[in-house]
């Protein structure tokens, strides 16, 4: 490589990171006025107009607050933790492309290293609790751990069934082969198991189980502060922007509308951050209205739901490609499964027994014996 090309892909890296941490700042005050509207709230409206600079405020506050570090941590892995679960998710931006012509490098093999690098930010969870050296760090951690690692077989599954139907693992080529029809469409039951599965890769309501507070007082992240514990919600932020942009380019067709060229760049940016935007509002529609699942409600879903509908939605996928049926038979098969598993969990849920509860009166023997 000349140095030129060095030149030229480290500025675009770093114009890469740039370009992220400003998506993360508008995610941050978006979020904060989608979940105020939802709540009849206004949200934040005191720094800036609108509050727009408000999250400025805040990235400005963390880097400038002091940096708490207990005297039992294991300082390395401590402060090589954040770092674990930050570059894998950056790293796959790589390769994701914002339009035909906006990516840093196309990968005939994207999909597969989207998904090696991302399993790798559960290292970053599981040493960040265990070098905190706090047993609920350590417990939010090994949730972490259960949670992602079962909820990666069925993500990496739908994105399978994606890869079958565009018999290709470039980004680009799943994009140019939806054309007219996006695979939201012939693949549903596809698109649902991404999402869901997404949903709970990211931590977030209705599957914040490793950092719910209420639980395990902040999960791996209750002995960081400052710039450290910032890193984690950059990459918290990251990943859902990442998520639903790859859920835009596998099931929405990516830069690519209707009626539009897509050789034209700035229109397919425009399409691009539109549509990612709008998967965007309903990850945080689903934080507003749902509450936390338990967490053997959220090991239940997991196996017992999404990995077996992830299987069927294989096989669906196989039988319709080897005998080549038209498109709209795919469509059918997919909402029949989806249905059919949507009414079930309802069935089950109405008729659930309700939980009993025993209360029993601790009496000391010494109260006992005198009241005797």
């Amino acid at each position: 490589m000349s140095a030129v090309e060095t030149l030229l892909l480290v500025s675009a890296i770093l114009g890469l990171l740039t370009g992220l941490s400003v998506v993360v700042l508008s995610l941050t005050w978006l979020e904060r006025k989608f979940l105020g509207r939802i709540q009849m709230r206004i949200g934040p409206m005191r720094v800036g107009p609108f509050g727009l600079l408000q999250p400025v405020a805040d990235a400005v506050k963390l880097m400038a607050k002091e940096d708490l570090l207990s005297s039992w941590v294991d300082r390395v892995v401590y402060w090589v933790a954040p770092l674990v679960v930050f570059v894998p998710t950056f790293m796959i931006w790589v390769t994701i492309p914002i339009t035909r012509d906006l990516v840093i490098r196309n990968l005939d093999m994207g999909l597969f290293y989207i998904i090696a690098l991302s399993v790798l930010s559960i290292v970053g969870l599981v040493t960040a609790g265990w070098a905190s050296s706090n047993k609920y760090a350590v417990l939010g951690g090994f949730r972490a751990a259960a949670q992602l690692i079962s909820y990666e077989i069925p993500l990496i599954l739908a994105v399978l069934g994606v890869a079958m139907l565009a018999q290709s693992l470039n980004l680009e080529n799943v994009v140019n082969s939806q054309g007219a029809f996006s695979y939201a469409l012939i693949q549903p039951l596809g698109l649902v198991i991404f999402f869901v599965a997404g949903l709970a890769e990211l931590g977030r309501t209705p599957f914040d189980i490793h950092p719910a507070e209420s639980e395990v007082v902040g999960g791996p992240f209750v002995e960081y502060s400052g710039a450290h514990w910032a890193v984690f919600f950059l990459a918290e932020y990251i990943n859902t922007f990442a998520i639903a942009a790859l859920t835009v380019l596998l099931f929405f067709g990516g830069w690519l509308f209707p009626g539009l060229p897509g050789d034209v760049s700035g229109l397919g940016v425009l399409v691009f951050l539109i549509k990612t935007y709008l998967v965007i509002l309903v990850i945080f529609w689903v934080r507003g209205t749902y509450p936390r699942l338990r967490i053997d409600q959220l090991m239940s879903l997991g196996w017992k739901v999404l990995v077996p509908l992830a299987f069927v939605n294989v096989v669906i996928t196989s039988v319709y490609l080897f005998y080549g049926w038209p498109a709209w038979s795919l469509s059918l098969m997919s909402l029949a499964i989806l249905g059919t598993a949507v009414w079930e969990i309802s069935r089950r849920m109405r008729t659930a027994p309700t939980p009993e509860y025993t209360v029993r009166l601790y009496v000391p023997s010494s109260e006992a014996s005198s009241a005797g």
